[in-house]
């Protein structure tokens, strides 16, 4: 391969990141990780892990990791207003499989940075630091020049081919490197809190997600079972997010002895507010220096397809770096292949917000057309979104 022995930085040991590492890696590139936390950490709770971004994971190792760590569901509960019983089941479990050739799960979110790291530590070929205070690039004829401060406050000079910033939705690699915006702040908070599967027995399904729509809000629960908790994600509108002591409202549709009632009791003052930040830059690379993930494109989670979407950009980069004549090459056409499909399902999420949050009468003819449509219309309405193959990822053999 032409580029199998080239050398990269990868800036932000996430997902995504990690991800580009483990991929550079198998094929045979030297990465160096760089994370400004002392430790490997993966902030958040629960995420979902659609057929697309399974594929990847799968294809670099991953199967038997995600397997013992996650769940599938059997299905979405959804429940608008006030419903004592779910309104459809959508299906999941063996119907994703048998239509996207891999199953919908859903897991907590350290449990696949932990299995990515591990992974990662099994190749001689990425060095991870950890700690690093600072660091800077400049993108140099046919590479890039690297200077950091470890967390020894020794400095340490590199070059390499590229470097990628997987850095999140306040990328320094965007901002300070690659003169693009800053994040913008969506106007909604996401309020998250794990529960013991005790709490919630008899409240919601422990083999399924469940969804609560409401005017302004909706909430999504489903179960790891791996941990015996059950992750709750809350999405309502925030105040400017430099306001100091964001506090919850309780959603009016949670009154007393109903199920949203039931479950905020037992969930009580253990939320943990998280204001939510999308990312539009002109720009996803310059020179020698690109963006992937959340980086680049960080978009609103009402489809649950932020992580996957950066999975999906390590799936595609990682064969361009290694095949292109130079890296400037390489992200050029990562870009032309990615920005579109980004853009849809920003798009997709965006619309997803508003539909959730109707309010009466309009919430009620989104609940005729989701029971109109049954329990499996989101197959063939997401087919282009799940049953997407990364760059071919999975007919290439990884081992």
């Amino acid at each position: 391969m032409p580029g199998s022995g080239r050398s990269y930085y990868v800036v932000g040991a996430g997902i995504a990141g990690l991800t580009l590492a483990l991929a550079l890696a198998k094929f045979g590139a030297h990465v160096v990780v760089l994370e400004r936390s002392p430790f490997p950490s993966e902030f958040g709770a629960g995420l979902q892990i659609s057929p697309n971004a399974r594929h990847v994971l799968d294809g670099l190792g991953l199967n038997d990791a995600l397997t013992s760590h996650g769940l599938e569901p059997t299905g979405i509960d959804i429940y608008p207003g006030v419903r004592s019983h779910p309104l459809v089941t959508l299906q999941l479990g063996s119907a994703m499989r048998d239509a996207f050739g891999a199953p919908y799960a859903v897991m907590h979110r350290a449990d696949l940075a932990d299995a990515l790291y591990k992974a990662c530590r099994r190749f001689a070929n990425i060095d991870m630091l950890f700690g690093v205070r600072t660091w800077q690039a400049v993108s140099e004829g046919a590479g890039v020049a690297v200077t950091l401060e470890q967390a020894d406050g020794q400095a340490r000079h590199g070059r390499a081919a590229a470097l990628i910033g997987a850095d999140g939705v306040h990328s320094h690699t965007r901002t300070q490197v690659l003169d693009g915006p800053p994040a913008r702040y969506d106007g909604r908070v996401a309020w998250r809190t794990l529960l013991p599967f005790d709490a919630m027995a008899g409240q919601v399904a422990l083999d399924r997600v469940s969804v609560f729509f409401a005017a302004g809000h909706h909430m999504v629960c489903y179960p790891l079972p791996h941990r015996r908790q059950v992750n709750l994600a809350l999405f309502a509108r925030g105040p400017s997010e430099q306001s100091a002591g964001i506090r919850l409202v309780q959603p009016r549709t949670a009154r007393r002895g109903a199920r949203l009632g039931v479950i905020m009791a037992a969930a009580g003052d253990s939320w943990t507010p998280w204001p939510l930040f999308t990312v539009q830059t002109p720009h996803w690379h310059r020179g020698n220096i690109g963006l992937i993930g959340d980086a680049a494109h960080a978009m609103a989670p009402f489809q649950a397809q932020g992580t996957a979407m950066g999975i999906e950009d390590a799936a595609v980069l990682a064969p361009l770096l290694i095949g292109c004549p130079d890296a400037e090459t390489a992200f050029t056409r990562y870009t032309a292949l990615r920005r579109s499909r980004v853009a849809r399902v920003a798009k997709l999420s965006r619309n997803n917000g508003r539909v959730f949050h109707l309010p009466w009468p309009l919430s009620t003819a989104r609940n005729l057309v989701i029971a109109a449509q049954g329990s499996r219309a989101h197959l063939r309405r997401l087919d282009w979104l799940y049953g997407y193959k990364a760059d071919g990822t999975t007919e290439q053999d990884w081992s």
